[in-house]
């Protein structure tokens, strides 16, 4: 059965005024997207009534919705489950780093070592399409050349990546330490939600672990952090769109697959929580905001927080018992 997305939509005065963020301004300010005209959209009225269905059959669904400034907040009014585990993708999700973060950090680091290399945002925009910090280097060198400083062995150049990418993290991580990029708006909200609800959570990520660890103990806090399962970087050999890193968070936790809620905001993560068959919101980045989420069951801007919060804990747990269409 195809899942569905529903997208908060506007109309046209506000989509007019309303233009896609970048991710600098993201990180403050959440304004709904407008979607593609081939994605089925969940719309509302000038009376401020929504409706939506079931599967085939017109029934409504136990999912208050209200208006504010333009918005739709999804929060299921009566939930009889909760997500077994909750997970969140990092980069993208939990803060808005990739422009201003990782790109910034990768270039510092060819800069260090005089490689003469410099990755622009638009071409970070299109490397990003590569899962992994090393893989997306290696990529890029083996379509543009090898820098002269490369070593020239396959064996030596897998070295040469991995201490770029030693470096590249402790740039990003004194970024991080620095608090110079917010977790995005809901973030902690919608963590919190699931803990005190015994919800198990964790972040699972194709970036380096030591680089997640610092965005999870130093923007979440120690008390949450100690709470959060980590899987990232290389503690599976396939990374996204591969599912293994999300079968192998549900492996460890003791979860079914079909009882966790994956939050992503790309593409790639998509398909990886898609096939590891479970439930996927995307929240969409600075850099993701035109991908196809097509497959998603649920596409929001943000999360959110209160006054201007997007779907909570009840919402995600909703996902797991009906299927949305518009």
């Amino acid at each position: 059965m195809a899942s569905t997305v529903i997208y908060p939509s506007l109309n046209a005065s506000s989509r007019s005024s309303s233009p896609t963020p970048s991710s600098s301004s993201h990180t403050k300010n959440c304004s709904a997207y407008s979607p593609r005209r081939h994605v089925r959209t969940l719309s509302y009225s000038s009376t401020l009534s929504t409706r939506l269905s079931t599967n085939r059959a017109s029934r409504r669904i136990p999912t208050s919705t209200s208006y504010r400034r333009g918005l739709i907040t999804c929060s299921a009014s009566s939930p009889s489950a909760l997500p077994s585990a909750l997970l969140f993708d990092c980069d993208g999700v939990l803060v808005d780093t990739e422009k201003d973060g990782h790109r910034i950090s990768f270039n510092d680091t060819f800069a260090e070592k005089e490689l003469r290399t410099t990755w622009d945002v638009d071409l970070y925009g299109e490397l990003l399409k590569i899962g992994g910090g090393k893989e997306r280097m290696t990529a890029y060198f083996n379509k543009t050349g090898w820098p002269e400083k490369a070593p020239k062995s396959e064996e030596e150049r897998k070295q040469f990546i991995a201490s770029l990418h030693r470096r590249k993290t402790e740039l990003f991580m004194a970024l991080i330490e620095k608090k110079l990029l917010p977790l995005r708006p809901g973030v902690a909200k919608l963590i919190d939600q699931a803990l005190s609800k015994g919800v198990k959570v964790a972040v699972c990520s194709t970036s380096n672990e030591k680089a997640v660890s610092a965005i999870v103990s130093c923007l979440l806090g120690p008390d949450r952090a100690e709470k959060i399962r980590i899987f990232a970087g290389d503690v599976v050999p396939r990374k996204k769109p591969d599912p293994a890193i999300y079968v192998l968070a549900a492996t460890t936790l003791g979860v079914e697959p079909s009882s966790c809620v994956v939050v992503e905001d790309s593409a790639i993560g998509l398909a990886a929580a898609k096939a590891a068959g479970m439930k996927c919101i995307v929240t969409k980045s600075g850099y993701t905001a035109e991908e196809d989420f097509v497959n998603a069951d649920a596409v929001f801007d943000c999360i959110g927080d209160p006054p201007e919060e997007r779907f909570d804990l009840a919402f995600c747990g909703s996902l797991l018992e009906k299927q949305f269409v518009s």
